[in-house]
């Protein structure tokens, strides 16, 4: 028998200019971080900041964080060699975050990842920290300010506690503009919910009665009454179908799927498409990625899906995807001519695109 594949390690590029937050939203993450293990490499050669530990010019260094997490500071040229290390089956690690350099061109960093020919990485997001205060400022002395929210998955407008309403929404809409239909959510001390950028992990091999303390233990509890709220930044929506979907008109929802929609993910049944597959879906921003997987033996026929974004109309996603059930199951041969817009994103189970 064939042995289940590894899951794929998502990787997050985290960016934005000197000041925006980067830092505090990543200690942020690793404070609250799901459960999960990440391994952080700043893109920088200045002193940054986690928590207890500063990363002061030790490029070609890992240091542990003492909670499973990792950390090393590289040149952008040796990404995929610390990527290697990273996904080490001696790492264990769930995410990977880079912190771009406060000057970075993020769209390299994610071109790289792209191009990467590492197997066990999957592309997880460009995320661009935006300072909301001193947002016109920047915008005036680095103008390709807009050119990086172009290219962002998610944006977060971050240290809107120093801004008026008025002056949040003049910055939210021009952000947004420019962002390009990019999922837009506000923070303050970089607070935003880690389950938008990677899944809770529960590891049913660890015993909670012996465990070394986490960053969550160790945090005050007056640290973490904002942590309620969090989940009012984004919606999060669910669908569930038991008929198959047409192939053709999911891949229509998928190629124009709404503004402010930043991750979807689950599994989608095409039933007389592929009858002996369930497809499972991984979108963040404009990627998208099919990874056919063999039915389990009495596994329920069905399609499930979470849909996670900001400013989302969550009855809309419901009636359009509802609208892909097939019900009658088209002709077969027009089934296998839709199939064609499926197979555009399919990912093999050996890590070969189609």
């Amino acid at each position: 028998m064939t042995p289940p594949r590894a899951p794929q390690i998502p990787v997050v590029v985290l960016a934005g200019f000197l000041g925006s937050g980067k830092t505090t939203l990543l200690n942020h993450l690793l404070r609250n971080r799901a459960g999960n293990r990440i391994g952080v490499i700043v893109n920088d050669f200045g002193s940054i900041e986690i928590d207890a530990m500063t990363v002061s010019g030790q490029v070609g260094s890992t240091v542990s964080l003492g909670n499973g997490c990792l950390c090393c500071a590289v040149d952008a040229s040796e990404l995929d060699t610390y990527l290697e290390t990273l996904t080490g089956p001696a790492a264990r690690l769930d995410v990977i975050v880079i912190e771009a350099s406060g000057l970075a061109e993020p769209q390299e960093l994610v071109r790289m990842l792209l191009a990467s020919d590492n197997p066990h990485i999957r592309y997880g997001g460009l995320v661009e920290v935006v300072d909301a205060a001193e947002f016109p400022a920047t915008r005036k002395r680095h103008p390709e300010i807009d050119r990086h929210l172009a290219a962002a998955d998610l944006i977060v407008l971050n240290k809107t506690d120093r801004v008026s309403d008025e002056e949040l929404r003049a910055v939210r809409e021009t952000a947004g503009t420019a962002g390009g239909g990019a999922a837009v959510i506000r923070a303050a001390y970089g607070r935003i919910d880690p389950e938008l950028l990677f899944d809770p992990v529960l590891r049913p091999d660890e015993d909670d009665t012996f465990r070394q303390l986490t960053f969550e233990d160790l945090l005050p509890e007056t640290d973490r009454t904002h942590e309620d709220h969090l989940h009012t930044a984004y919606e999060s929506v669910s669908f569930t179908a038991d008929v198959p979907l047409s192939p053709r008109r999911f891949m229509a929802f998928l190629d124009s799927r709404p503004a402010g929609l930043y991750r979807i993910k689950g599994f989608a049944d095409f039933g007389a498409g592929d009858p002996g597959n369930r497809y499972a879906l991984h979108a963040v921003g404009r990627f998208l990625r099919f990874v056919p997987q063999r039915w389990a033996r009495g596994e329920p026929r069905r399609t499930q899906l979470v849909l996670i974004g900001s400013g989302i109309d969550a009855e809309a996603l419901h009636k359009e995807l509802a609208g892909c059930e097939d019900a009658s199951q088209d002709a077969t041969e027009e089934l296998e001519r839709s199939m064609w817009g499926v197979l555009r994103y399919v990912r093999q189970p050996d890590g070969d695109e189609a």
